[in-house]
C-alpha cells in the first residue's frame, strides 16, 4: 500500500510487478492551481508596489502613458488645432520663395496658435499633425512587432524548454541561425522584397503595406532572443511537482504549457516585452530615415527625420530636426527605464527601490 505522505510524483509511478498508482485527491491539485494564482498575483502585487516607489519608474510610465493618449487622440487634437497631416502649403503666404526658398515664413516656421509647432519647410504641411500621426504608426509598428516577437518567443522556448530530445534541439539550432544573421543589413534587405510580395494583397490599401512589411520583418527576426531565455527557464519549470501533477491527471501537453509553463515565464516575458519595445521603435525611425521604411506621404517620425535631412533644411533651422528626434528619444528613454524599472521589481534579488 503506498505510502499518503508521499509526493504525487512518487505515488504515481508503478514498478514492474504491477502496483496500481495513487493519485492526489482532485482538491490537492485544485489547491496547488490556486496556490499558483495566488503566488503570481503576489509577485505582481509586490512589482506594483516597487514600481510606485521609484520617482524615476513613475516619471516614465507617465511619459509612455501620454505618447500612448497622443497617438491615440491624433484625430481629436489634430481637429482640435484646425488642420491636417496631408495638407500643402507652398504659397507666397506660407514659404519664403526668395530669401530662403522653401523654408516657411518667420511667422510659421515656429508654434504659433494656429500651427502648434509651425510648418515643415518644402511642403508646408502642418508639423504638430505629422508628428500626432507620425506617433500612431510608429507606436504602432512597434508595438504589433513585439506582440509578434513575444508570441513566437514565447511559444517556440517553451515548447523547446518542455520537450527537449530533438524539438528541444530543432529549435535551439533555429534560435542560433537567428542570432547569428546581422539583424540590421538582414531586415534593410528584406524589407524591400517584403513590400513588393504584399502588393495586391489584401494589405495593399493606403499605407498598410510598409506598416505591414516592417510588423513582419521585425517581429518574425526578434524572437529568438525571447526563446533562449523562456527555455531555460521552463527546463527548470517542468521539473516542479505541479507540472508532475498535471502529467498524472492526464492533460494534454498544449494544455500544460499554456496552463502551467507559461503562466509562470510571464514575468520575464513582459520585461522582454517592455525592453523590446524601444528597439522597434528604434528600428522603424532608423529604416524610415534610410528610405526603406515608411514612406512620404505617410507621416513617421523617422520619415520626418529623412525629410529634414534630405532637403538639408536642418542647417538653416535645426527646429526641423530637434522636434522629432526629440520625440523620439524621449520616448525611446522613457520605455527603456520603464523597462529598467519593470525588471528590477520582478527580480527579487534586485537592489534597487
Amino acid at each position: 500500500m503506498p505510502d499518503p505522505h508521499e509526493s504525487p510524483s512518487r505515488q504515481r509511478r508503478a514498478s514492474a510487478g504491477g502496483q496500481v498508482s495513487t493519485l492526489p485527491p482532485p482538491e490537492s491539485a485544485a489547491a496547488e492551481a490556486a496556490g499558483e494564482i495566488a503566488s503570481a498575483r503576489s509577485l505582481l502585487s509586490t512589482a506594483w508596489l516597487r514600481i510606485r516607489r521609484s520617482r524615476i519608474a513613475i516619471g516614465s510610465l507617465a511619459v509612455v502613458v501620454l505618447m500612448v493618449l497622443f497617438a491615440a487622440l491624433a484625430p481629436v487634437l489634430v481637429a482640435i488645432e484646425g488642420s491636417d497631416p496631408f495638407t500643402t502649403r507652398i504659397g507666397p503666404d506660407f514659404l519664403d520663395n526668395f530669401y530662403e526658398p522653401g523654408l516657411p515664413l518667420q511667422y510659421y516656421r515656429y508654434p504659433s496658435a494656429e500651427h502648434w509647432l509651425g510648418l515643415e519647410p518644402g511642403l508646408g504641411r502642418d508639423i504638430f499633425a505629422r508628428m500626432a500621426y507620425g506617433a500612431r504608426v510608429s507606436l504602432t509598428i512597434a508595438l504589433l512587432s513585439t506582440v509578434v516577437s513575444v508570441v513566437l518567443g514565447t511559444v517556440l522556448g517553451a515548447a523547446a524548454g518542455y520537450f527537449g530530445g530533438k524539438v528541444d534541439m530543432a529549435i535551439s539550432r533555429v534560435m542560433d541561425l537567428f542570432l547569428a544573421f546581422p539583424h540590421l543589413l538582414l531586415v534593410l534587405s528584406l524589407t524591400p522584397i517584403m513590400q513588393s510580395r504584399l502588393h495586391g494583397t489584401a494589405l495593399d490599401t493606403g499605407s498598410l503595406v510598409p506598416i505591414a512589411s516592417l510588423v513582419i520583418i521585425l517581429g518574425f527576426f526578434g524572437w529568438a532572443y525571447l526563446a533562449r531565455v523562456v527555455r531555460g527557464q521552463v527546463l527548470s519549470i517542468r521539473e516542479q511537482e505541479f507540472v508532475e501533477a498535471a502529467k498524472a491527471y492526464g492533460a494534454s501537453h498544449r494544455s500544460i504549457i499554456f496552463r502551467q509553463i507559461i503562466p509562470n515565464v510571464m514575468g520575464v516575458v513582459l520585461v522582454y516585452a517592455t525592453m523590446m519595445i524601444p528597439i522597434n521603435i528604434t528600428a522603424e525611425a532608423a529604416l524610415s530615415f534610410l528610405g526603406v521604411g515608411v514612406k512620404d506621404p505617410t507621416p513617421s517620425w523617422g520619415q520626418m527625420l529623412n525629410a529634414a535631412q534630405e532637403g538639408n533644411w536642418y542647417l538653416s533651422d535645426p527646429w526641423f530636426l530637434a522636434v522629432p528626434a526629440g520625440a523620439l528619444v524621449i520616448t525611446v528613454l522613457a520605455f527603456n527605464l520603464l523597462g529598467d524599472a519593470v525588471r528590477d521589481a520582478l527580480d527579487p534579488k534586485s537592489s534597487r527601490s
